[in-house]
């Protein structure tokens, strides 16, 4: 039975988000709330403004440009109640379209401006994603980012903090900012010590830097999935070690068109990824910032890239394969999917025979 591909049919199939950070993905009437609340000064109270302030476009030229509104965002998550609300509502977003597991990635150490410890701003984010899970049909977990661009010790710091909460709620590590001039192989003695606690790994890697970038990821710092791996394509040798070690890469295709990572969507990599069998993740980044979903990251692919149902329904599978959770966990996860998408499926054969016979 030929599935036909609608917006409606992805929105009801069950999916993952295993890469979005935190402070990318903060609603804008939010941000205005705390900031009235609190008193906090940001460049404008008008939210047709500020989305033009913190979210970008088609128009989007850098990485640097990409960025700019971050540090709005960030003046609002200096609390314990603005970081528990962001990643509550973070949760309840994504559960609203089906997205059944997703991982949240932030840095800690960005969230101190006010005097907040590193483990109360840890309790604060695991606290918000615990109670949506209690009130929708998700299931979280967190990664802490260690920052390229920040002195190393930081990111030591912050694996740390990331092994103490290890079955608490955080279930990774990771390093995010700026790939140019900034190594992964500096920070390796923060991956030593994850790696030495059994922590999950990723890394963002070939994004705004070569197949380089992604070898430090995986040869220094024994990184488990890699952070966009866009680049990846210009190392045939790399690529191959990549596919053969079954190691996923969370695509994020709009957020890469906007980082100019890809000059247009139509030249993203991912199509070729998935053709060739590597294990693909579709994800969204900055929900707020790129204003995407997970459901938009698969209709860019289905009407972009050609994507077809059965590869869809291959593509979702991997996020859950993919996912930072006990190997039990995984297993059961999977076949709920398989489950759901099963019926969804027998769903839609219904659907369609009762339309012809109508005909």
């Amino acid at each position: 039975m030929k599935i036909k591909m609608t917006r409606e049919l992805i929105e009801r199939l069950p999916k993952t988000d295993l890469h979005v950070h935190l402070d990318g993905s903060v609603r804008i009437e939010t941000i205005i709330d705390l900031a009235t609340k609190h008193n906090i000064k940001i460049p404008t109270m008008d939210p047709v403004e500020l989305r033009k302030l913190v979210c970008v476009d088609d128009h989007c030229e850098s990485l640097d440009d990409y960025l700019r509104g971050f540090h709005i965002v960030n003046l609002v998550l200096q609390d314990k109640e603005g970081l528990r609300r962001a990643a509550y509502e973070l949760a309840e977003d994504a559960a609203k379209e089906n997205v059944r597991y997703m991982e949240v990635r932030y840095s800690p150490i960005l969230h101190t401006l006010q005097g907040l410890k590193l483990t109360e701003i840890s309790q604060a984010v695991i606290d918000g994603l615990k109670l949506a899970e209690k009130e929708f049909k998700i299931k979280t977990g967190v990664i802490i980012c260690g920052i390229r661009n920040m002195d190393p010790t930081t990111s030591l710091k912050l694996a740390e903090l990331a092994i103490a909460f290890k079955n608490k709620g955080v279930i990774g590590f990771d390093l995010a900012g700026g790939e140019y001039n900034h190594p992964a192989k500096d920070h390796k003695d923060a991956f030593d010590l994850a790696l030495k606690n059994n922590l999950n790994i990723t890394i963002h890697a070939g994004e705004a830097y070569g197949p380089e970038s992604i070898h430090q990821a995986l040869h220094y710092c024994g990184t488990h999935r890699i952070g966009h791996g866009t680049r990846l394509v210009e190392d045939g040798d790399l690529l191959n070690y990549v596919n053969d070690h079954r190691i996923p890469l969370e695509i994020c295709i709009k957020s890469n068109f906007h980082t100019k990572a890809v000059p247009d969507i139509r030249s993203h990599p991912v199509d070729f990824y998935i053709d060739y069998g590597l294990r693909v993740t579709l994800n969204t980044d900055n929900r707020t910032v790129s204003d995407t979903t997970v459901t938009d990251e698969y209709m860019i692919a289905i009407e972009q890239l050609g994507l077809d149902y059965p590869t869809v329904k291959y593509v979702i599978l991997n996020g859950f394969k993919s996912a930072f959770l006990p190997y039990k966990e995984r297993v059961r996860l999977i076949n709920d999917t398989l489950k759901e998408i099963e019926e969804i499926e027998e769903a839609e054969l219904k659907t369609k025979i009762k339309v012809r016979e109508n005909l």
